[in-house]
């Protein structure tokens, strides 16, 4: 009995398997999907499909339009979040900080000299043309606007107009507060109508954004000086040290601003598009992207939600976070956590851009992609078509040659194997967590070097040509 019983059920197994194969394919997908009577139905509608020659589309269900309508409407509300939520951090960058005051100037009723549009482009900032009236563009067009007026900066905040912050007005118009969104960073414009004026480009890393020099214009950073144990002039001077394009995430967690070498601690922005499948998301691995969005939404753009990381309680690690319990953290009324799935679903809607034609060499990048898959290995750890590992894509800093200072400010200790989709969106400030490779000749010079592959400079070259393909 004890091994004929087994052996009928092996029997039995196998014969399921094989009566699975038999069954129509529209039967099992709407047996697993809706159960065995929405199966039913989903055969009987299969059965009896319109006629090619009548032309006429299948009628949807009242579900399927139902869901349809549901999707838009979460794509939607992403897109709002990704946009134009502050999450209520004005009550930092505002009312703690002062930037809005400094943004006015004094004859605005703020402080110092305010900040012209001219001043804002060369910071980074971009402006929405979408949100221009034709008039307002005509005018400046016309060389009618005095882009060099502070007035003219709060005229676009009240307009919406100015890509990732939000200027919240009094009753008089007076700027009272200033708030930042998602679209800071991780968007930019496509420059159609003049440089740094134009078309929203949702996902891009916006590597012309100076957040340090931004930060720096508050009148107020004592409480950053507070949190970090230092003073004033200190925070100036990292704030300094990250130039255009970077920012440093780690900061208010272990407050070392400077790597063992003497460069700035700050990484560079990264885009924030082609992640649909990608299991980690960020340069050392701290989660997924629902927990790096409670992440930073809490914790660097200082809004008002909850955000849990015990992690976060290693003293070692993380004095700073110990300290102040930033792995604990509570608002009264959370305005974070209610937006992070649409804000998610958005985000993973957004495709890696495709190169423009001509931007590469197409012969070379055929070349190219043979190498990626033959002799350069590449494609051992970006699999293709995620261009990372499907599952665990992390790997330790030796296993590809680099130092562990970044690496070591994670909870990983590691590094992520990054997606190389849309490579040629974010080219400036170089590649790498922190930009140590100016372009991706050195990148690929470094691992030729490290993994003894034995390209020749053409090789290297067609290699380079195909991951700008991407």
């Amino acid at each position: 009995m004890s091994t004929s019983q087994p052996s009928r059920r092996r029997g039995a197994l196998a014969q399921q398997r094989r009566d699975a194969v038999r069954r129509p394919a529209r039967l099992l997908v709407g047996a697993v999907a809706a159960g065995a009577t929405a199966a039913l139905a989903f055969q009987a509608t299969a059965a009896s499909p319109p006629s090619a020659a009548s032309g006429a589309a299948p009628a949807r269900s009242a579900q399927e339009l139902s869901l349809q309508d549901n999707n838009r409407a979460v794509l939607a509300e992403g897109r709002r979040t990704f946009r134009f939520d502050t999450f209520g951090d004005e009550a930092f960058w505002g009312d703690l900080l002062n930037l809005d005051a400094a943004i006015a100037g004094k004859a605005n009723g703020g402080v110092g000299p305010g900040l012209s549009p001219r001043q804002a482009l060369a910071l980074g900032l971009k402006v929405d043309l979408a949100a221009l009236p034709v008039t307002l563009r005509a005018d400046i067009a016309a060389g009618k606007v005095n882009l060099n007026d502070p007035k003219v900066t709060l005229a676009l905040l009240r307009l919406n107009s100015v890509v990732g912050v939000k200027g919240f007005f009094d009753a008089r118009g007076n700027l009272r507060s200033v708030g930042i969104q998602c679209a800071l960073c991780h968007s930019t414009v496509n420059d159609s109508f003049a440089p740094g004026i134009g078309t929203r480009r949702d996902g891009w890393a916006n590597r012309d954004l100076n957040v340090g020099a931004i930060i720096g214009l508050s009148p107020n950073l004592q409480p950053v000086a507070s949190l970090l144990h230092t003073n004033v002039a200190t925070v100036h001077k990292v704030l300094n040290s990250w130039g255009p394009g970077k920012f440093d995430a780690q900061l208010f967690l272990d407050g070392k601003a400077f790597q063992p070498n003497g460069r700035s601690a700050a990484s560079v922005l990264p885009p924030a598009f082609g992640l649909r499948g990608v299991n980690l998301v960020t340069t050392t691995g701290f989660g997924s992207m629902t927990y790096w969005n409670a992440f930073v939404a809490n914790l660097e753009m200082h809004g008002q939600g909850t955000f849990f990381d015990t992690r976060l309680d290693n003293k070692q690690q993380f004095p700073i976070a110990a300290e102040n319990r930033f792995g604990h953290t509570e608002a009264r009324v959370d305005r974070i956590t209610p937006k992070l799935g649409a804000l998610q679903v958005y985000q993973l809607s957004l495709d890696a851009p495709k190169p423009p034609k001509g931007s590469f060499n197409a012969k070379a990048a055929a070349r190219g992609k043979m190498l990626f898959s033959g002799k350069a290995d590449c494609a051992r750890c970006h699999v293709p078509p995620l261009f990372t590992e499907p599952g665990w894509n992390m790997h330790t800093p030796d296993k590809i040659g680099i130092d562990s200072f970044q690496a070591d400010r994670s909870p990983t200790h590691m590094y992520r194997t990054s997606p190389l989709r849309g490579l040629w969106t974010h080219r400036k400030r170089g590649f790498y967590h922190d930009g140590r490779y100016a372009d991706l000749h050195a990148v690929v010079r470094h691992y030729n070097s490290t993994f003894g592959l034995k390209l020749t400079s053409a090789q290297q070259d067609d290699l380079v040509q195909y991951l700008l393909s991407l």
